[in-house]
């Protein structure tokens, strides 16, 4: 296996800083070792060492040069020069971690093992072909030597350069794979204890006629090594870390033809009878020029620092991390139900979740993790049934609208710069709702043609008897906030939703397309896409954007936190809004922070600014001096949405359609709950199929696409002007007629 080595830097907590450091990660024995120097490396003189087996790579999405080794209970955390050299490391990490974790019966599945004897066989194959590479190459010497043509002698000389040239390299490679098999039993001994006996009998065959005493590993082949003939071997692209053989047994005993036994003797010449002393000295001394580094032989119990005033590690030990990055406890907020809703059992009644169940499962969740790879999209992943949340991601896209007055109430504010700022003020209230637990877990993927349909009455708005049967929920009354979402792609998964009070005309539309990606200890969920608020008294959209979602702490208790730039626009007044959702930094800072900058149009100082918690208390202040609480999601009460018994849903919408599914994780009866979720995706698979060999494309029933969008078919704009045109028509003699005989 190939070793990678190059500086990085390093986070230590006493200095509270990155420090420059010298790393190597040796594939072979599955140790990222660092020195302060590659002078200190090359000495051998190690600071401290990251054991691979077992470890989990994490990134951080909003950084692209540092990542995080998370093993024996301790966080790592590493900087590099940039992206690509992130990346570089990464992948070898990766490929260590992997092959010393997985287990060796896994790997056996994967790749075919090698016995003992076969590989012996194959090398004695390998030895016998290179006796007669020599001979063929002895009677081209012996031709040159009877050619009088002196160009036909050049083109001799030429073929019999190269064919030395290789047989030196063939020579170092039976050599070098002599080495490699007896280190592995050194391992295995050093891993598992004494050899058995008929391992103790390879391992013994192996090498020169000595006694078994062993001798200090060696470095790699150095890039150019003279040979008995003058002949240099070519440089290696590769390095590996190997150790000398030592055996009672000779090389004849194991196949190996003079050729090599007499290279054997070049490298070791002055080697004494108990190939000790004299062997080392020599070996070191051949390989002085080597950069690679002599790592220990023994391998160590844990990772560890040799500097007894120095942590090389995060100091977040999971340990405490279980109880650290737990976010805290929330106080129930008020949510307030009207008095002829409708309580679901199975949807309405939100349980606390037993953290201990959670962490039960640690053994499945990193059995996930060893099948997927830093930066893999998970979105045809299947994540095991019991992280799921007990609803669909549609209804969880309805929690935008939790706080339902502070959306319609945007239109109430005669100046574009205060709408701009209740756009800003609801916006930021937007995200709290969505999280119904402590812990982070995931609402069901919505299968195509799914929908959700609820609706809000509005605080201190007098109900109306007038229904909007033209609008998206048909059953809603004109002062009601009416909200639908559906399922309108599955590859990529893209949800499709609108909201609008037509009393206060006042609507959305917005679609999001949200791609998961592995980030070793989180993942993160990328909300792509828009949203559009049309306010149509004053002819103004509000183009928004969405953060990102991280899972944290996948391992232990994960918690959700939102990252990323976003920002409103209004294309109309010019007003305009940078958003940032701030992930927690790994050392100091606090989680959940956002910060807003509201500003007028061509202005470059903002006429507003605003920090705090997006589920806590916001802060805004003006450049008038003035400040006040923006947003208090801790104390302003939900208003519970409105959703039909789903005996009376259709057998699409969500609830019903997922009521198994719900019922037994409430009942936590995984297996059940899996087997009926098998059923909803197999049947969705079916159907994709007949679709796909009837040449049909599925048809969506709310909304179309337009252009990059997502658009519900009937807007309030749209039907507001369809009314406009068919009162106008019927107000004209000519359009009545027209009318009368279109209709």
């Amino acid at each position: 296996m190939a070793t990678i080595e190059g500086p990085l830097s390093k986070w230590t907590n006493v200095m509270k800083g990155w420090q420059y450091r010298w790393f190597v990660l040796d594939e072979n024995t599955g140790l990222l070792s660092y020195y302060t120097s590659k002078e200190k490396m090359m000495r051998g003189s190690r600071r401290g060492c990251v054991r691979l087996k077992g470890a989990i790579i994490g990134i951080d999405d909003e950084d692209d040069s540092t990542f995080t080794i998370t093993v024996d209970q301790k966080t790592f955390h590493f900087q590099a020069r940039d992206a690509e050299e992130r990346e570089r490391w990464i992948g070898g990490l990766e490929e260590a971690i992997l092959r010393h974790t997985q287990p060796l019966s896994k790997q056996r599945e994967s790749k075919h093992i090698p016995s003992t004897a076969e590989f012996d066989s194959k090398v004695a194959e390998t030895d016998a072909y290179l006796q007669l590479l020599i001979d063929q190459t002895k009677a081209l010497d012996e031709k040159i030597e009877q050619c009088d043509d002196p160009a036909a002698r050049e083109k001799y000389s030429v073929i019999k350069v190269a064919a030395e040239t290789m047989i030196e390299s063939i020579k170092q490679s039976i050599v070098l794979l002599q080495m490699s098999k007896q280190q592995i039993a050194d391992q295995a001994m050093v891993e598992n204890g004494p050899l058995t006996p008929p391992l103790q009998a390879a391992a013994g065959s192996i090498g020169r006629k000595t006694s078994t005493t062993e001798l200090p590993p060696i470095g790699p082949m150095p890039n150019s090594m003279a040979t008995s003939n003058g002949i240099d071997v070519p440089p290696h692209n590769t390095t590996t870390s190997h150790s000398l053989p030592a055996s009672s047994g000779g090389l004849e005993e194991n196949g190996i033809s003079p050729a090599v036994d007499a290279l054997l003797e070049e490298e070791g010449g002055d080697m004494e009878q108990d190939g000790s002393v004299g062997a080392q000295s020599h070996m070191m001394s051949a390989y002085s020029n080597s950069d690679m580094h002599v790592p220990p032989r023994v391998m160590p119990m844990t990772s560890y620092s040799s500097s007894e005033d120095e942590e090389f590690y995060d100091a977040e030990e999971l340990e405490r991390s279980a109880t650290e990055d737990e976010p805290p406890k929330a106080e129930p907020v008020q949510v307030i139900a009207s008095k002829d809703d409708y309580f679901d059992e199975l949807y309405d009644e939100v349980d606390q979740e037993d953290l201990g169940s959670l962490e039960g499962q640690g053994s499945i969740v990193t059995h996930l993790l060893s099948q997927v790879r830093i930066g893999m999209d998970l979105t045809k992943i299947v994540l095991p049934t019991f992280i799921l949340e007990r609803r669909s991601l549609l209804e969880m896209f309805a929690d935008f609208f939790a706080h339902p007055d502070l959306f319609v109430g945007i239109v109430d504010f005669k100046d574009p710069k205060e709408r701009m700022i209740q756009v800003v003020r609801w916006y930021l209230s937007a995200f709290h709702a969505g999280r119904r637990s402590d812990i982070a877990k995931k609402p069901y993927n919505p299968i195509i043609g799914e929908t959700f349909q609820c609706f809000w009455d509005i605080p201190n708005m007098e109900p109306s008897d007038e229904v909007s049967d033209s609008g998206p929920v048909p059953w809603v009354h004109k002062n009601n906030l009416a909200f639908i979402a559906e399922q309108v792609s599955h590859h990529p998964p893209i949800s499709a939703f609108y909201a609008e009070h037509s009393g206060k005309r006042i609507s959305l539309d917005g679609y999001i397309w949200t791609k998961s990606k592995f980030l070793g200890l989180s993942i993160g969920v990328y909300m792509i896409g828009q949203a559009v608020i049309s306010v149509l008294d004053h002819d103004e959209e509000y183009v928004l954007t969405f953060p990102t979602g991280y899972g944290r702490s996948i391992l232990t208790v994960p918690w959700i936190e939102l990252g990323g730039k976003v920002g409103v626009q209004c294309a109309k007044t010019g007003y305009y809004a940078n958003i940032e959702f701030k992930t927690k930094p790994f050392y100091g800072g606090k989680k959940h922070q956002v910060a807003a900058a509201i500003f007028a149009p061509n202005d470059k100082k903002p006429i507003c600014t605003i920090d705090g918690e997006w589920n806590g208390v916001m802060w805004a202040q003006y450049n008038t001096g003035r400040s006040e609480k923006f947003v208090d999601t801790k104390s302003m009460p939900i208003i519970k949405k409105k959703v039909k018994p789903r005996t009376e849903q259709g057998e699409f919408e969500s609830r019903r359609l997922w009521q198994d599914v719900t019922k037994h994780l409430k009942e936590k009866n995984v297996d059940k709950a899996t087997e009926f979720k098998r059923k909803l995706e197999q049947r969705q698979r079916e159907e994709a199929k007949e679709r796909l060999e009837k040449g049909l494309k599925w048809e969506t029933k709310h909304f179309h696409e337009q252009g990059e969008h997502w658009l519900h078919h009937r807007p309030l704009l749209k039907r507001l002007q369809e009314t406009v045109t068919r009162k106008s028509r019927q107000n004209s003699p000519e359009g009545d007629s027209e009318y009368d005989s279109a209709s």
